[in-house]
């Protein structure tokens, strides 16, 4: 097993304490802390003692660190990717393709030519994107599609004569035919349509009116930072969650989702296919993104997780990645899973047995332990594992 070394990413949206205060560094820090990543991802990949990159050491010997059922599964690659995510301000609209998709937009703009450095680029790679939030703090996002009649109700309620061909196309035609419609608008037909619903939604929040309240607060505070951007309308017709510790969500192929604000470990495929739509200053590939959507409507539920071998597992319907967390007290228990694994420490002090001696990780830091290598650990602590799900 190796401790590991990895990168933090810096965007506008990122908090300033969350991340530095896990790591034990000065907070609040000098420019937003957004994402810890913990992997094998190319583009960041977290760096072993000896200085090599977790890529290029599973690339050197694929099945003594992945096993065997992983490389014949997913190829000589690690299969999943583990965050920490500190949004202080809203993330983008966004979801992401199915595998198959995925495959089909990158083989085209690899033979179209267009570098992967290019921001027009779409797909930055042939993987899907599945994931899984467990919120740290409070955590608010707008996650899939609610109830089209609650979607209704909630337009209509504004009053906002803008807003009458998207309420027409919703219920005439549904999700598939406002939604793109709303995208489509021209500038100025947009810029009014964003400046009427938010103003109409402020005067809801003046008043305190219970009902929608939140999605009306957000919406009102998303046409601040994003003015003229249909995120904004189409932030009214997504389901509002507000996770409190501990409580996950997940967010399959196709959800539309955007996180609003707080802290959470976040694991996923590990793939970089983002596709935007909306809440964004960066590149939205229309087509690309309503090829990819999911259209249905309905509650997304809330995960709470269940007890499984050491400890709190949040089960996912996917074979890239399983997660558990781990709360470890001063008696030693075993770790070992069939599956490569990293290990994150949130809270405490772990210290982590094998073969090759003792590692201690202090809050912050993160380890990766080869498939199949048994491995114990004591606390106290709180460890969120990650693994494949293979069975």
């Amino acid at each position: 097993m190796w401790q590991l070394t990895s990168a933090v990413r810096f965007y506008p949206w990122g908090s300033r304490t969350v991340i530095p205060e896990l790591l034990g560094q000065p907070s609040p820090a000098d420019r937003p802390h957004a994402e810890l990543w913990m992997g094998a991802h190319p583009d960041e990949p977290s760096l072993l003692a000896d200085g090599r990159a977790l890529d290029k050491a599973i690339a050197d010997e694929p099945e003594r660190l992945l096993g065997a059922p992983v490389v014949e599964h997913f190829g000589a690659r690690l299969p999943f990717l583990l965050k920490v995510l500190a949004a202080d301000a809203p993330l983008s609209l966004q979801a992401h393709p199915t595998m198959a998709q995925a495959a089909a937009g990158y083989a085209a703009e690899e033979a179209a030519g267009v570098p992967k450095d290019d921001p027009t680029r779409t797909f930055k790679d042939p993987w899907h994107k599945p994931e899984l939030l467990v919120a740290l703090t409070t955590f608010e996002a707008l996650c899939g599609f609610r109830p089209v009649e609650e979607s209704l109700h909630c337009l209509a309620k504004l009053q906002v004569p803008e807003l009458k061909p998207t309420i027409a196309a919703l219920a005439r035609r549904g999700l598939r035919a406002a939604i793109p419609q709303l995208l489509a608008l021209s500038g100025r037909r947009r810029t009014a349509l964003v400046e009427a619903v938010a103003d109409a939604a402020s005067q809801f929040v003046a008043a305190h009116d219970p009902e929608f309240i939140n999605t009306y607060r957000w919406a009102a505070t998303l046409a601040e930072t994003y003015p003229g951007d249909p995120g904004v309308v189409i932030s009214l017709m997504c389901n509002h969650l507000k996770l409190a510790p501990g409580e996950a969500v997940f967010m399959p192929a196709g959800n539309l989702h955007a996180y609003l604000s707080g802290a959470g470990v976040e694991v996923m495929a590990s793939s970089d296919n983002v596709l935007r739509g909306g809440l964004t200053g960066k590149h939205v590939d229309l087509a690309a993104l309503i090829e990819v959507l999911d259209f249905s409507d309905g509650r997304v539920p809330v995960l709470h997780p269940v007890l499984g071998p050491g400890g709190l597992r949040y089960p996912v319907p996917i074979e890239d990645f399983d997660l558990t967390r781990v709360a470890l007290d001063a008696q030693s228990g075993s770790l070992t899973t069939a599956g490569p694994q990293l290990l994150l420490c949130t809270e405490g002090r772990a210290v982590l047995g094998a073969a090759d001696g003792e590692l201690v990780l202090e809050k912050g830091q993160s380890a990766f332990v080869p498939a199949g290598e048994p491995v114990t650990a004591r606390g106290p602590a709180v460890l969120y594992r990650t693994t494949t799900n293979l069975g």
